[in-house]
């Protein structure tokens, strides 16, 4: 009897030491990011590595490096997929040469804007499907981040109508946005964010296009730029996230899980009106400097949503994971339209003159 309750107390003693070792445990991530300390975008991984140190009480520790401290930033991808970093930030776009699914997660030309992304992704089914796709490679995906819609394109010459573009050099992200561009008569040109001044500077490239405008103010691009083109039909928004490691995930106990989920979409909303806010600002100095805006009119967009259409509906039949993707986002833009425009002018985002046939869409 006594050799028994030796053995209970002995294996309380085991339990009480474990839930305690476990519960004072400290998890240390590395996480990179594709953005260096001079692209403002890095303000969204900085400030959600705070929010996850601060809300953790300091037993999910992050530590961020910039691109190339640790990893180059198109290396990213794998580093985290293979468990070198556990976590890193970047914009989806960035791996369509993996899947083309990847294309309609970071942005798509004329698509969803901010809040379009904000609502699909929590509420229509995109949290899903970011992981759907991320999983594939061995990671959690939790979007973090959203940019407002993009400047356009900033250069040497005015640009007023479709035509101008022709003959033109320009830089410019996304595998879309570089079918469209060729159809205009442009050339799109791939660049670093960090290579985009000298690229204007020296007179290589025409034009170029990067984020928002107070990305681009901080980027310099006032000073080697002299006309801008809106609106930024190639970017309407830009999410941004935080790619996971899986294996490191699955260690995590449930309330660190819990602050890594809550810590993104709390980040999600403050990036929103942290660069918004910005823009006020930057506008103003864009103007300061003498920078000279040209618009697109309604039919130049007309024309630009159909080739997108046309572009999104061609990838559909290519790739099962991208036409399930653009179902999705195509469909909620359908189904709120409606209310969109009762609540007009007082709604948010737009109702495209166009879409996609949602038959088109359907994975085959």
């Amino acid at each position: 009897m006594k050799r028994r309750w030796l053995v209970f107390v002995a294996a309380l003693v085991m339990v009480v030491f474990m839930t305690t070792t476990l519960k004072a445990r400290t998890y240390m991530w590395r996480m990179g990011t594709t953005w260096t300390p001079s692209i403002a975008l890095i303000d969204a991984d900085r400030h959600f590595a705070k929010l996850v140190n601060e809300l953790s009480g300091g037993k999910l520790k992050i530590k961020l490096y910039s691109a190339g401290e640790l990893v180059p930033a198109f290396e990213l991808f794998d580093a985290v997929a293979r468990g070198t970093l556990q976590a890193g930030g970047d914009w989806p776009n960035y791996w369509a040469g993996k899947n083309t699914a990847f294309d309609l997660l970071g942005s798509y030309p004329m698509g969803l804007t901010p809040i379009d992304y904000a609502v699909w992704i929590y509420q229509g089914g995109g949290l899903e499907l970011y992981n759907k796709v991320y999983g594939k490679y061995g990671m959690v995906y939790f979007p973090h981040a959203v940019t407002p819609m993009e400047s356009g394109v900033r250069g040497h010459k005015p640009i007023r109508t479709l035509a101008d573009f022709k003959g033109l050099k320009i830089r410019m992200s996304g595998r879309t946005q570089g079918k469209i561009l060729r159809d205009l008569g442009a050339a799109q040109v791939m660049l670093a964010g960090g290579e985009i001044y000298q690229a204007l500077e020296k007179g290589t490239i025409d034009a170029a296009e990067f984020c928002s405008p107070s990305i681009d103010w901080g980027m310099g691009f006032a000073e080697v730029t002299e006309y801008w083109v809106t609106p930024g039909w190639h970017q309407p928004a830009s999410v941004l996230g935080v790619m996971i490691n899986k294996k490191a995930w699955d260690k995590l106990p449930e309330n660190l899980k819990t602050v890594v989920k809550t810590a993104a979409m709390a980040n999600f909303i403050w990036s929103f009106t942290h660069f918004e806010y910005g823009n006020i600002d930057a506008v103003k100095k864009f103007l300061a400097k003498g920078t000279k805006i040209t618009r697109l009119d309604d039919k130049a967009l007309d024309r630009i949503q159909r080739l997108a259409n046309k572009y999104m509906v061609e990838e559909a039949k290519n790739n099962p994971l991208f036409a399930e993707i653009a179902y999705s986002q195509v469909k909620f833009l359908k189904d709120i339209a409606r209310w969109r425009s009762i609540s007009t002018p007082f709604t948010y985002g737009r109702n495209p003159k166009s879409l996609p046939d949602l038959n088109q869409l359907k994975a085959k």
